[in-house]
């Protein structure tokens, strides 16, 4: 094995280590475990989260939550906000006239 081949190993073997020690609170403690509509609330209010987490101590993402289901409800919730960039530059782009 190569210096390089080992270093990378090593690297990898540091993160694993110190990862191993993150402490997560438990799921059972909480009363509503957030799922897919908190998700989709969560996302469709992110950059106003963003905003108010510059400025004071607010989350953008519910940790614990349901997973997988929140996550989707969470990446639909910001699509609206890229989806209707994407179509509003569409729209603007086809309505100039042609020089030419």
């Amino acid at each position: 094995m190569d210096k390089r081949r080992q270093a990378l190993l090593g690297i990898l073997v540091m993160v694993g280590l110190l990862t191993a020690c993150a402490h997560q609170p438990e799921v059972g403690r909480f009363v509503e475990v957030p799922g897919f509509f908190k998700g989709w609330w969560h996302g469709l209010i992110v950059p106003f989260s963003f905003v108010g987490s510059i400025f004071a101590h607010v989350r953008i993402y519910a940790w614990p939550n349901s997973g997988v289901w929140y996550d989707f409800g969470f990446l639909l919730g910001i699509g609206v906000w890229g989806g209707g960039a994407a179509a509003s530059r569409r729209s603007r782009c086809h309505d100039r006239p042609r020089s030419g």
